[in-house]
């Protein structure tokens, strides 16, 4: 389970989650000083931890390392979220909490997850055939018997 970021750590991480793509320390660096006075080693040393702690992969160019996010800052919100909903004694409450706290565009936002989660794939797919009668149906009713209801196929044609 990942562990939250810290501040810097999760300063960047925004920025190689936005760029969404390799970045150089160089990069990061330059970025990071329009808000703050930061050594280049400070970020080095950061995106060398976060490489440790697998947040961020690596790969060498020239005489630097480029560096890509593992994963979406969206999966990390998710792990936090899940990592302290599990945490909870009573989890239920703890959503009803949760969802109180949110505007009525995180509520719908929510709502929209919702659905998308819900749709099951399997649902969308064809049933493959039965061999004997379709369950909770008796035999020789008009559902069980596929053969005489659809002329043979089981498609319904």
């Amino acid at each position: 389970m990942p562990r939250q970021l810290g501040e810097l750590e999760d300063a960047v991480m925004t920025r190689i989650w936005q760029w969404n793509r390799p970045v150089t320390v160089r990069e990061v660096l330059e970025d990071l000083q329009q808000e703050r006075s930061i050594a280049y080693t400070t970020v080095m040393t950061v995106m060398d931890n976060l490489h440790q702690k697998g947040w961020v992969r690596r790969e060498v160019e020239g005489r630097a390392y480029r560096y890509t996010a593992v994963s979406t800052r969206a999966a990390y919100s998710a792990a936090l979220m899940n990592e302290a909903w599990s945490k909870s004694d009573n989890p239920a409450a703890a959503l009803v909490a949760f969802f109180g706290m949110m505007s009525p565009e995180q509520r719908q936002a929510l709502r929209d997850a919702i659905r998308v989660v819900q749709r099951d794939p399997a649902e969308e797919a064809p049933e493959p055939q039965r061999e004997g009668p379709a369950q909770g149906t008796a035999e020789g009713s008009p559902e069980g018997d596929a053969e005489g209801a659809d002329g043979g196929d089981g498609t319904g044609r």
